[in-house]
């Protein structure tokens, strides 16, 4: 978790990755690296910088090739998918097969799922484990997930809404906040691409590198 790391150990790593080596504790020379930096984060890397709490130089550094990964939530369609890997999973040790009943997968569908693929795994573990029956009712469903179920699918403009916000914020990002080069990129005119940033309540300045 990257986005965890404190200033005084972010210094040092910059320090490694500037110079390409790094000197053993108690050592007098320094040893060279060849190495690639993998690195991930659940926060928001540029309102740390903002807060002072992530150094920028360290940011860009390591910000080479970036990857979104989408929550789970945004990918309700993948659930019954991975349901049912990890059912066959929990069932080869064994050879107890057990399933869903159908009210019990539109429950997990809906479900709001904060932690994401581990979080999902973890109940469908617990229920193969309490489930008397081959059947996994929806009950037992409610009661692993709690307060996270959602109740329902997004209609389809929430949906609509939801992407188009987040296409708006990505080509912001990319172009530091150029409405005239994002609107570009976009194929829509100016006065419309602002339309549709008052729409979904985005302000370039927000999107603009910080000096």
């Amino acid at each position: 978790e990257i986005g965890d790391m404190s200033l005084r150990l972010q210094g040092k790593l910059l320090k490694v990755l500037q110079d390409n080596a790094v000197r053993p504790l108690g050592g007098t020379q320094s040893s060279p690296l060849d190495v690639r930096l993998l690195s991930a984060t659940h926060r928001d890397m540029r309102m740390l910088i903002a807060q002072g709490a992530f150094r920028e130089d360290l940011f860009y550094r390591l910000n080479v090739v970036q990857i979104d990964m989408p929550p789970l939530a945004r990918h309700r369609e993948d659930i019954p998918l991975l349901v049912g890997h990890f059912l066959a999973t929990l069932a080869q040790p064994t050879g107890v097969r057990k399933i869903y009943a159908p009210e019990a997968v539109e429950l997990l569908a809906t479900a709001d799922w904060p932690g994401n693929v581990r979080q999902l795994s973890n109940v469908v573990r617990q229920n193969y484990a309490i489930s008397q029956s081959p059947i996994i009712p929806a009950d037992l469903v409610q009661q692993s997930i709690g307060s996270a179920s959602g109740g329902r699918l997004p209609s389809f403009d929430e949906a609509r809404d939801e992407f188009t916000r987040s296409y708006l914020s990505q080509i912001l990002q990319v172009t530091g906040g150029n409405v005239s080069q994002a609107a570009r990129l976009a194929k829509r005119n100016r006065t419309d691409f602002y339309k549709l940033l008052n729409r979904h309540q985005l302000q370039p300045d927000d999107f603009k590198p910080r000096e």
